[in-house]
């Protein structure tokens, strides 16, 4: 049987209209299963505790189980794979963070393209580290660290939890913009670089707030500066080191992302519920007392923000030559 023109035609829109009106009904009923949200980093940390946070306001404000999965290895890299190739459905999300934006650059051969190949939902927090010394350190603030080590080229060593982690970048930033040098000591996790820096195996950290802010209110370390453009609530007294090096800016943030062919209809609810939580008093203060502060932007201002903090980091890690361990 031969069909009209006329009904050609409307057949044949209608093979396209079809997968379009199911993607969009299938946007309105989200979630009506179970989602996860993969950490690429292991339990207990910041990342890991942010992601229950959030995945806790998801699934209480949605109706459906948002389940933490903890995918720790190369730097977030393994879990970030997993994310990229998981259908972009809304059911699969990644806990993104500053690693993130390091390893576009640090690894040579990832099977994707970070800032291509996933969709920025929304931020959660922007974290400030803490340029933290040991009290006998003869430094007592950012401009005796710079002017010791001119003067002792080689007798600073500069401790971090691992390659491409934060404080890892918020130290050769440091470096890149002042000039001296500090040589890196990374060791696995911040309890063990916390532990050298009180007996003096190391001089500097640029620790993660919630690990050292204890240490540093019971007097044990110094808090020379913190690395945000403003200073931090939980140590009001403590300045910035933008104070000392202008335009010097690191934050520790974190943020959900999906795989690239996510529904806007999906980005954009997990957007608004998210960000909903994070202007609610009680989860605000839940990120507060971990020494966070609530980072509330649009889908497609987190997506600039991650593409920014990207080239950001590129420039450091190939001016400091660093390499994955």
């Amino acid at each position: 049987m031969k069909l009209s023109r006329r009904r050609f035609f409307q057949f044949a829109a209608s093979t396209v209209v079809l997968p379009i009106a199911s993607r969009i009904a299938g946007a309105q009923d989200y979630p009506s299963r179970p989602a996860r949200i993969i950490v690429g980093f292991s339990a207990g940390g910041a990342p890991d505790i942010l992601a229950r946070l959030i995945g806790q306001w998801l699934s209480d404000r949605l109706g459906e189980p948002f389940v933490v999965e903890n995918r720790p290895g190369a730097s977030g890299s393994i879990a970030t794979e997993a994310v990229v190739l998981a259908p972009g459905d809304g059911y699969t999300l990644l806990l993104v963070a500053l690693p993130h934006a390091v390893n576009a650059t640090l690894y040579q051969n990832l099977p994707y393209n970070f800032v291509r190949d996933i969709a920025p939902v929304a931020a959660i927090s922007r974290d400030p580290d803490v340029m933290i010394v040991n009290p006998s350190f003869a430094a007592k603030t950012v401009p005796e660290v710079i002017s010791f080590a001119n003067a002792n080229p080689g007798k600073i060593n500069m401790a971090s939890p691992g390659v491409g982690s934060s404080p890892h970048m918020a130290g050769e930033l440091f470096k890149f913009m002042t000039g001296i040098e500090m040589t890196h000591v990374a060791y696995r996790g911040s309890a063990p670089a916390l532990t050298d820096l009180l007996g003096g195996q190391v001089q500097v950290y640029f620790a993660p707030i919630s690990a050292s802010i204890e240490y540093v209110k019971a007097g044990k370390l110094r808090a020379l500066a913190v690395t945000t453009s403003s200073r931090a609530e939980a140590l009001p007294d403590v300045p910035v080191i933008s104070d000392f090096v202008p335009g010097y800016e690191v934050s520790a943030w974190y943020g959900i992302a999906a795989p690239k062919n996510t529904p806007m209809e999906i980005v954009n609810k997990l957007n608004t519920v998210i960000n909903a939580g994070l202007i609610n008093p009680e989860l605000k203060a839940r990120l507060a007392d971990l020494g966070s502060s609530a980072f509330v932007v649009s889908a497609s201002e987190f997506s600039k923000f991650i593409a920014s903090e990207t080239d950001k980091w590129a420039k450091v890690v190939k001016f400091a030559g660093i390499q994955p361990q």
